[in-house]
């Protein structure tokens, strides 16, 4: 018995490092197959439209003649409703963030933050109908000439949205301080307010700027608000009252089946998702770096 237990034992040793580099490996290859076919696709819609015409026309118009494929109003459609969002998001989910931390009582906190992170698991669609429901109908009372479909309603509801990921990472960054340099400024004659605002928000500096940076990549990788209240007009513009169309917008746009296989419009899908990827990687790299370089060790 002994010997058949330590058999078994022997064999979970040596199986068990295997299962679990096969699970780590499955992330690895994900990742490599969607970069392979991103990048394949795009190479080939590259062959069919210059670079040089994604990269410096200002008109997206890849559907109908004349046709013309400059990235540039996708883009700013997607700048847009995420600066809007972060406008929204980040002073709210901080001051979130900071009550919970540091004023608010174990009671209550255990009463709020389950709430605020119950907006994290709304369905998107659910957002996109507020915002072309509620909240526009409110804009349209207090700004008349309103579009429907407009830049402003969206991208305050996508910064409703990621409210909860800002507070939930920023108020971990927070408790993440130890108490005693709390104490310390309490000691020196610091209001509570002047120690979160010198000691405790410096001291977990990289974990805030880490939440802001995920909290922007999250605004700029939302589809279904923006497509439901932001419109499908691919414009270069920066006026939130305008109806917008961002990246991810467009891929739904041209991914609901009409669009023939193997086509430059279908190239489209492709070359729009490597510059949103591109982007996105980019700021996933500044997130690190950034947490890297104000990270704090105590």
């Amino acid at each position: 018995m002994i010997r058949f237990r330590n058999e078994r034992t022997s064999l979970t040793n040596k199986a068990m490092p295997v299962i679990l580099f096969l699970c780590a490996a499955t992330s690895i290859l994900t990742t490599v197959g969607i970069v392979y076919t991103l990048l394949s696709e795009t190479i080939r819609f590259f062959t069919i439209v210059p670079l040089s015409d994604f990269l410096t026309q200002s008109r997206w118009n890849p559907l109908m003649a004349p046709k013309s494929f400059g990235i540039w109003p996708l883009i700013s459609g997607t700048l847009l409703i995420t600066f809007i969002a972060c406008i929204v998001a980040l002073p709210i989910g901080l001051a979130a963030a900071i009550y919970l931390s540091e004023y608010a009582p174990r009671a209550v906190r255990k009463i709020i933050k389950p709430i605020l992170e119950v907006l994290a698991g709304v369905p998107t669609i659910v957002y996109g109908y507020f915002a072309l429901t509620f909240m526009t109908p409110l804009l349209r009372s207090m700004i008349p000439n309103l579009p429907i479909f407009n830049a402003l309603s969206a991208g305050i509801v996508v910064g409703i949205m990621i409210i909860p990921m800002v507070s939930s990472l920023s108020e971990d960054a927070m408790l993440a301080v130890p108490r005693s340099l709390r104490d310390g400024a309490y000691a020196l004659g610091a209001t509570r307010f002047e120690a979160v605002l010198k000691i405790v928000l410096p001291a977990g500096l990289s974990g805030v700027i880490s939440a802001f940076v995920l909290a922007f990549s999250r605004a700029i990788g939302e589809t279904m608000i923006v497509t439901v209240a932001a419109g499908a007009t691919p414009k270069l513009t920066l006026n939130p009252l305008d109806s917008i169309q961002t990246m991810t917008a467009y891929i739904v746009q041209v991914s609901l089946g009409d669009t023939p296989h193997g086509s430059v419009e279908y190239g489209t899908i492709f070359a729009v998702g490597m510059t949103l990827f591109v982007i996105t990687l980019i700021l996933n790299i500044a997130a690190k770096r950034l947490s890297l370089r104000f990270r704090e060790e105590y």
